[in-house]
């Protein structure tokens, strides 16, 4: 549902923000790239063949992060944003994977997200709670504006 509502939405000319990610239980067993990228292969599968990258934007947010102040490391941000990459890609292969923005959301908060933002392919944060507090939301905004420039 989430794939044919995204590919809807592009057609219509919005933006759609389409989050992957697994839960506690697929990531501890190993399973976060095969949840991630079955996700991945989905929302692609529904896109028009001519969309561009600009047209979508992918975001990698673990279930496990979502509202619980644990957070993936910046390594763990970077492999999976990294991977999607990768499998974007080889899905498209012409240039969509560098035109598409992919986020990274689960716990974002001033104290992490400049580390995170530093990741090679992380293009930036998909912010939930940390964005309900003006201040928290404006140091964070401090923090990742500074690992941009």
């Amino acid at each position: 549902m989430v794939a044919r509502k995204a590919a809807r939405a592009v057609e219509a000319g919005l933006l759609p923000i389409v989050c992957v990610g697994e839960t506690k239980e697929e990531r501890d067993a190993g399973g976060m790239w095969e949840k991630c990228s079955g996700q991945v292969r989905r929302v692609m599968e529904e896109l028009p063949d001519d969309t561009g990258g600009e047209s979508i934007v992918f975001a990698y947010e673990p279930i496990w992060a979502i509202g619980t102040g644990d957070t993936a490391t910046p390594d763990d941000c970077q492999d999976a944003i990294g991977r999607i990459r990768e499998l974007l890609e080889e899905l498209r292969g012409d240039g969509f994977a560098d035109e598409v923005r992919i986020l990274y959301g689960g716990s974002v908060k001033p104290d992490n997200v400049a580390d995170i933002m530093a990741q090679e392919d992380v293009d930036g944060a998909l912010v939930g709670g940390a964005s309900l507090e003006v201040e928290s939301f404006m140091e964070l905004v401090e923090a990742a504006r500074q690992t941009v420039q």
